[in-house]
C-alpha cells in the first residue's frame, strides 16, 4: 500500500512552513525554522514535504488562502530539496518512488512558481542519485516537453522543459560521461534541437538555454551536432519571442570562444543581427545579451579583426547604449548632497586582504591574471540553494543592487567600446568623434554624461588619436567637475583618471602647470565633494593618477596629504576604504620623500586617530593594516614613534585569530575567523621589521607577548595559502633584518620550512597561490642560509632534495625556479662540501635557470656558493662544462657592475685556472665557445 500522511503531523508541518515565512511573529518564525531543521533528520519528512508540494487543493482544505498555499508549497519544495541534499543515507526505495512520482506530478501544476520549484527538486534528486539512478526520467521529461503524446498541456510542457534545463545545468558533466558505450548527451542534444521547434515560446527558450549549457564545455556531443545547432540558431534568430532571441544571442557569444571558425564566415550577417537586437528598447536583457557579443568577439584575437569593416555600424549602437535609460534616471534622482549622512550597513561591501606579490630574489616575472568582468549570461532561473529552511526567495522588484554595481547594457557597451578601441585604435575614435562633438555640450546631462563615458572608454586604445584634442578636452572636463549633476561629476572624475598618464608625462613645465596641476587639483578637490559617490570616484581617480605620476608627485606631497587628512575627518565608513588606497599608493610611489617631519606630523595623527576607532574584528582593519604597511615602508626608521602600539596590536590580532580558529576546529557550531586578519597583520609586521633599524626591530620582537616566533610558527603551518605566503615573507624579512632574534628558534622553524618546500603539499585547485607560498619559502631559505652559515649543515641534505624536486619539475613557474636555484647556491656558500656530492645532479638545471636572472647580490651569492661547490668536485661538471664557461664569460662581462664581489671573481678565477690544468687540450676546448665568450675568458682570467 502506498505511503499516506497522518493528518496531525501534516498539519503541524504545514504550520511550521507557514510560520517560517511570517515576518509578523519573529519568535514563531525562529521556532518554526528550528523545527524544520530538526525534521530533516527523519526520512518521513521528505514524504510529507513532497505531499505538500504536490497537493495544492489539500492546503486550502486546511484553511490556507490561495496565496498562502503557494508560499507554503514553495517553502516545502525548498525544504525538500535541502533535505534530499543533506540526507547521507540512501532513501528506502518505496519512499523514493513516492517522492519522484509526486514531484513529477507537480510539473503539471497551473502555478509556474510551483512547476519551477518542482524542477529544482527533480534536479537535486538526479544530482544525489546519479543519472542512472532514475533512468526513465530524461526520456519522460523529453516526451512531455516535446508533447509526444499530442495531448500534453502547455503548462506541463513548460514545467518539463524547465526541469530539463535545471538538470542540464546541474549535471552537465555527468550527462557527458560514457555509460556502457553511450553518452546521454549524444541523445539529448538532438532531442533538444527538435524541441526548439515547439509552438510554445517558453519551451523553445528553455530548450535552447539547455543546449547553451553544454557549448562552453566543447563536448564532443555538441561539436558533432554543431552544424545542426548553427542551422537552428539561424532559424530561431527572428523568433517572435524575446526570450528565444536572448538565448540565440548567448549561443553565438559562446560559440565565439568555442568555435570562432564557425562564426567568422557569417560575421557580416551577425553584425546586422546583433545591432538590431541591441537596439531593442522593449527588452533591456535582450539588448545586454546582444552587447556582450561585441565584448566577446573583441577579446577574441582571431575574430576581432573581422569586425573592422563594420565599426561604422557597431560603434554608434554602443554609444547609443551608454546613455542612462529612464528607469536609471529615476533611480539616480535620489543622488544628492549626502556627504554628511551616515552609511547604511548595506552600503558597506565585504573587504578582503589584497593578495601580495611573491618575494623575488630575482628578476623573474610573476604570472598575474586580471579578472574579467563577469556578466550574467546563463539562461537558467535563480536557484534557491542558499536559502535557509523555511525561507523563500523574495522579489526585489527588479533591483539587483545599487545602480553602480549592476552589470547592465550601459556598462557592457562601454567595456565593448574599450576593447574595440584597444584593437582598432584610431579607427574607433574616428567613428566616435562626431558623437563626442554633438553630445559633449548637449543640453541634456544624460547625453553629456554618456559622451564623457565614451571619452574615458577609448582612453587606453585611442590615446594617440585623442592626444591632439586633449589640450581642449581636459579643461572642458575639468569644468564638468562642477556640474550640478552628481553622476556627471562622478563620470568626469573617472575619465580624468583615465587620462592622468598623459598629463603625468608632460615634459614642458608650462604644459604641466596648464594641464597636470589643474587635473591633480580638480580631482583632489572632488575627494571632498558633497556627494559620497563622487568622493569615491574622485579618490579612485586620484589613486590612478598616483600610479601614473609616481615620483612626479613628490613636490606636491604637502597639499595632497593635507587633503587626505581633511578626508579622514569627513569620510564615512565606506569611502574610508578607498582613502586608505590613496594613502598607500602615494606612500608606495613617493617612498622616502614621505619621511619629512612636517608630512609625518600632518598625516600620522589622522591615521592613528582612525586606527584607534577601528576594532580588531572590523573588516575595515584589513585595508587599514595594508595602508600602514606601505606607510611604514615609506617612512623607514621615522615610523619608530608609532611602531610599538601598532606592532603590539598586530600580535594581538594574530593571537586572537589563531585562538578563534582553534576553537572553531573543536566546535563546528562556531564560524571560522577570516584569514585576512592574519594576512594583513603578518604583512604589516614584515613592513615594520624592514622599516626600523636592527636594534628597534629586535626590541619589538623580543618584548612581544605571546612570543613572536611561536605565533609565526603556527602561521607557517596554517592551511591557508595566503597566510603561509605572508608567513614565509615575514620569516625571510626576519632573517635579513633581525637574525639574532630569529636564530634561537631555527631548530623549530626550519623543519616546517623544509616541509613547505615539498611540491606534494600543493593544495587542491589553488596551485598558483601554492607556488607563491613555495616561492617565498625558497626566498626565506636562501636568506637564512646566508646568515646561519655552517649552522645549516644538519639540514642541507633535506633542503637539497626539496630544492632539486622544484628545479627538476617542468610545471614549476619560472620565478619559483629562480628563487629555488638562488637558495640552493646560497646554501653552498657555507655548506659546499655536502652539496658537492650532488653537483652532477643539479649543475645543469642550476646553470640553465640562473642564466637569465638579473645581476643582483642574491645572484652573486648563489654563484659564489655554486663555485665553491664546483671547486670541491670539478669532475662532476663534465656534462655541462661548456655551459659553466659561458656563465663565467657572462659574469666577466658584468664584472664592472657594483654588484660584483671580489670573492666571487676569485672563485671563478680559481675554478677556470683549475680546469685549464685538468683539460689536456684546453685551447681546442675553449674554441668550442662563441668567439666573444672565449676571448672574454682569455682576457679576464688570464687563460
Amino acid at each position: 500500500m502506498a505511503w499516506q500522511p497522518e493528518r496531525e503531523p501534516l498539519q503541524e508541518l504545514v504550520g511550521y512552513l507557514k510560520d517560517a515565512l511570517s515576518g509578523h511573529d519573529q519568535n514563531a518564525q525562529r521556532y518554526a525554522t528550528m523545527m524544520l531543521g530538526q525534521a530533516k533528520s527523519s526520512p518521513a519528512t521528505a514524504n510529507y514535504l513532497a505531499y505538500i508540494l504536490s497537493n495544492g487543493p489539500l492546503l486550502q482544505d486546511l484553511g490556507l488562502s490561495s496565496s498562502d498555499s503557494i508560499l507554503v508549497r514553495s517553502s516545502a519544495a525548498i525544504n525538500l530539496k535541502n533535505t534530499i541534499k543533506a540526507f547521507n543515507k540512501a532513501y528506502p526505495q518505496p519512499d523514493l518512488v513516492y517522492i519522484r512520482s509526486l514531484v513529477l506530478s507537480a510539473l503539471q501544476d497551473p502555478t509556474s512558481q510551483i512547476r519551477s520549484f518542482a524542477g529544482s527538486v527533480i534536479s537535486e534528486i538526479v544530482q544525489k542519485g546519479g543519472i542512472l539512478g532514475w533512468p526513465e526520467l530524461l526520456p519522460e521529461l523529453i516526451a512531455l516537453a516535446g508533447n509526444d503524446a499530442g495531448n500534453i498541456s502547455p503548462q506541463t510542457q513548460e514545467g518539463a522543459m524547465s526541469a530539463m534545463a535545471k538538470i542540464c545545468e546541474d549535471n552537465k558533466e555527468s550527462l557527458d560521461k560514457d555509460y556502457n558505450g553511450q553518452r546521454p548527451l549524444s541523445v539529448i542534444i538532438p532531442k533538444l534541437l527538435d524541441i526548439t521547434s515547439s509552438p510554445n515560446p517558453k519551451v523553445r527558450a528553455f530548450a535552447l538555454a539547455s543546449i547553451n549549457t553544454f557549448i562552453p564545455q566543447t563536448s564532443q556531443s555538441v561539436l558533432a551536432s554543431l552544424d545542426a545547432i548553427m542551422a537552428r540558431l539561424f532559424h530561431l534568430a527572428n523568433d517572435p519571442s524575446d526570450s528565444v532571441r536572448r538565448n540565440v544571442c548567448r549561443s553565438f557569444t559562446q560559440l565565439v570562444d568555442v568555435r570562432p571558425d564557425k562564426v567568422q564566415p557569417h560575421m557580416g550577417g551577425l553584425v546586422d543581427y546583433f545591432v538590431l537586437q541591441q537596439r531593442n528598447a522593449d527588452d533591456p536583457d535582450l539588448a545586454l545579451d546582444a552587447a556582450e557579443f561585441w565584448l566577446c568577439v573583441g577579446e577574441n584575437e582571431r575574430l576581432c579583426p573581422s569586425l573592422g569593416p563594420f565599426l561604422g555600424q557597431i560603434v554608434p549602437v554602443l554609444l547609443e547604449s551608454m546613455v542612462y535609460d529612464e528607469e536609471d534616471i529615476l533611480r539616480l534622482e535620489g543622488d544628492a548632497d549626502d556627504a554628511d549622512q551616515e552609511d547604511r550597513p548595506e552600503d558597506l561591501k565585504p573587504q578582503f586582504a589584497t593578495t601580495k606579490t611573491p618575494r623575488l630574489a630575482t628578476n623573474g616575472h610573476v604570472d598575474t591574471t586580471g579578472e574579467a568582468a563577469q556578466s550574467p549570461t546563463s539562461g537558467n532561473p535563480v536557484t534557491d540553494d542558499d536559502l535557509s529552511e523555511g525561507e523563500i526567495e523574495e522579489s526585489d522588484d527588479g533591483n539587483t543592487g545599487s545602480l553602480e554595481d549592476r552589470w547592465n547594457l550601459r556598462k557592457c557597451s562601454a567595456a565593448a567600446l574599450d576593447v574595440l578601441a584597444s584593437h582598432f585604435h584610431g579607427a574607433v575614435f574616428a567613428v566616435t568623434l562626431p558623437y563626442l562633438t554633438e553630445n559633449l555640450r548637449h543640453p541634456d546631462w544624460t547625453n553629456r554624461e554618456a559622451a564623457v563615458l565614451a571619452i574615458g572608454a577609448v582612453a587606453d586604445g585611442c590615446m594617440e588619436a585623442v592626444t591632439p584634442h586633449l589640450p581642449d578636452l581636459v579643461p572642458y572636463l575639468l569644468s564638468l567637475l562642477n556640474d550640478q549633476e552628481p553622476v556627471l561629476r562622478l563620470i568626469t572624475c573617472w575619465a580624468l583618471g583615465r587620462y592622468s598618464s598623459w598629463a603625468s608625462h608632460l615634459q614642458d613645465p608650462s604644459d604641466r602647470k596648464r594641464y597636470f596641476e589643474p587635473m591633480m587639483e580638480g580631482i583632489l578637490n572632488k575627494m571632498l565633494d558633497r556627494n559620497k559617490r563622487v568622493q569615491e570616484a574622485a579618490a579612485s581617480a586620484f589613486a590612478n593618477l598616483e600610479e601614473k605620476a609616481t615620483k612626479g608627485l613628490t613636490p606636491y606631497c604637502g597639499p595632497i596629504i593635507q587633503q587626505f587628512v581633511r578626508c579622514f575627518g569627513q569620510y564615512k565608513d565606506r569611502n574610508m576604504f578607498i582613502l586608505y588606497d590613496c594613502v598607500q599608493t602615494l606612500a608606495e610611489h613617493v617612498g622616502p620623500a614621505l619621511a619629512q617631519q612636517e608630512l609625518i606630523d600632518t598625516l600620522m595623527p589622522a591615521i592613528i586617530q582612525r586606527w584607534s576607532k577601528v576594532s580588531d574584528r572590523s573588516q575595515e582593519i584589513f585595508p587599514l593594516l595594508e595602508c600602514l604597511s606601505y606607510v611604514a615602508t615609506a617612512l623607514g626608521d621615522a615610523f619608530a614613534p608609532f611602531a610599538i602600539p601598532v606592532f603590539a596590536r598586530c600580535i594581538r590580532i594574530i593571537h586572537q585569530s589563531l585562538e578563534e580558529y582553534v576553537r572553531s576546529i573543536n566546535n563546528a557550531a562556531l564560524d571560522k575567523p577570516s584569514k585576512d586578519f592574519l594576512v594583513t597583520s603578518l604583512d604589516l609586521l614584515s613592513a615594520i621589521i624592514q622599516a626600523l633599524d636592527f636594534r628597534k626591530g629586535s626590541e619589538l620582537v623580543e618584548t612581544s607577548q605571546p612570543r613572536f616566533f611561536d605565533l609565526l610558527l603556527f602561521c607557517m603551518e596554517d592551511p591557508s595559502n595566503d597566510v603561509r605566503q605572508s608567513s614565509y615573507a615575514l620569516l625571510g624579512d626576519c632573517a635579513v633584518n633581525i637574525f639574532n632574534q630569529l636564530q634561537p628558534f631555527l631548530p623549530a622553524l626550519i623543519p616546517v620550512l623544509i616541509q613547505q618546500l615539498d611540491l606534494d603539499n600543493l593544495r587542491g585547485q589553488d596551485t598558483e597561490q601554492g607556488f607563491s607560498v613555495i616561492n617565498n619559502a625558497c626566498w626565506s631559505c636562501g636568506e637564512i642560509a646566508m646568515n646561519e652559515n655552517a649552522g645549516m649543515g644538519p639540514y642541507v641534505e633535506q633542503i637539497y632534495q626539496r630544492l632539486l624536486g622544484i628545479i627538476s619539475n617542468p610545471e614549476v613557474p619560472t620565478s619559483v625556479n629562480e628563487n629555488a636555484v638562488i637558495a640552493l647556491g646560497r646554501l653552498g656558500v657555507h655548506c659546499s662540501q655536502t652539496l658537492a656530492a650532488h653537483l652532477g645532479e643539479f649543475a645543469k638545471p642550476f646553470l640553465l635557470i640562473i642564466g637569465p636572472v638579473e645581476y643582483t647580490d642574491e645572484r652573486a651569492h648563489a654563484f659564489l656558493g655554486f663555485n665553491r661547490t664546483v671547486e670541491r668536485n670539478p669532475q662532476a661538471m663534465e656534462g655541462c662544462l661548456l655551459d659553466y664557461f659561458k656563465a663565467s664569460a657572462a659574469y666577466a662581462r658584468h664584472s664592472n657592475s657594483n654588484l660584483n664581489s671580489g670573492s666571487l671573481g676569485e672563485s671563478f678565477q680559481r675554478n677556470l685556472v683549475g680546469y685549464k690544468g685538468l683539460i689536456p687540450n684546453f685551447e681546442p676546448f675553449l674554441q668550442q665557445l662563441p668567439e666573444r665568450d672565449a676571448e672574454k675568458l682569455r682576457r679576464s682570467f688570464n687563460l
